[in-house]
């Protein structure tokens, strides 16, 4: 028990200061759970797992698209997962494998953001915030090896130069700028099959949409874990742009007009 008053928070946090928020947290034994201590594993329970997820870029930026479902084995765990989050303002980023580890590493990262740029009071630049995934993902290692795999994709638009990027990245934390378009997760090599026949630099928004929507719907039709568009159960693809104006998320309404030209197309 503690005698008197209670000390004030900031007296318990340590007074040397963090590289980022969540060193800061390491330092005061605060960090949240997301590594599973060595020699210990989940007990043969399922983990679900998000699959397909792909970006491309066009004229005026990038476009990220995800599927809707995350598999526990042969099984559908979900059917209207969400995996493609904003990063900030101008960048987003989307997830494949261990799902609840990667949701958890996607907030962490908004976090780590968001506290830089209240900190220096200007953002991070997209190469930065790259390399900072990096770094997350890496920290993460010991996860890995237990099979508790988060492979992400980030994407954004570069105010500086004008254009949009795209990253990849390897399960050691490797990271890797991508020129067109990229895919991962259980489709992500059906679906760079189908984008790699058909893309070229200078599409449209509505014409990137397309593309990726498609490639989806291909990667779907070769791939048992990833769902495809549900026309019946009005389930779609989650759609993103990052441009000139930020990130933001294509209405339902619109990827599915889209969704159903594709279709109609492919008949």
């Amino acid at each position: 028990m503690i005698d008197g008053p209670l000390p004030a928070i900031g007296s318990l946090l340590s007074p040397v200061p963090a590289a980022s928020f969540s060193a800061l947290l390491t330092a005061n034994s605060l960090t949240p759970g997301l590594t599973v201590p060595p020699g210990q594993h989940l007990g043969g329970l399922p983990a679900p797992e998000a699959t397909t997820i792909l970006a491309l870029r066009y004229a005026d930026g990038v476009v990220m698209v995800g599927d809707r479902q995350a598999t526990e084995g042969y099984s559908v765990a979900h059917r209207r997962m969400q995996k493609v989050f904003p990063a900030d303002a101008y960048s987003a980023v989307a997830i494949s494998g261990t799902a609840g580890l990667a949701m958890e590493m996607v907030r962490l990262f908004q976090t780590e953001l968001e506290h830089y740029e209240k900190l220096e009071g200007a953002r991070l630049s997209l190469e930065g915030k790259a390399n900072h995934l990096s770094a997350m993902m890496r920290s993460r290692l010991p996860m890995v090896f237990q099979g508790l795999v988060v492979v992400p994709l980030f994407a954004g638009f570069d105010e500086r130069t004008g254009r949009g990027h795209l990253y990849t990245f390897d399960v050691v934390g490797g990271r890797y700028e991508e020129e067109d378009f990229t895919a991962t997760g259980s489709g992500g090599r059906e679906a760079k099959s189908a984008l790699r026949g058909s893309y070229r630099p200078q599409l449209d928004e509505s014409e990137a949409l397309g593309m990726a929507i498609k490639a989806l719907v291909v990667a779907a039709d070769e791939d048992t874990a990833t769902a495809g568009p549900d026309l019946r159960r009005e389930i779609y693809p989650t759609a993103v742009v990052v441009d000139r104006a930020g990130y933001r998320e294509i209405p339902v309404e619109r990827v599915a007009e889209l969704t159903r030209s594709v279709i109609g197309g492919m008949a």
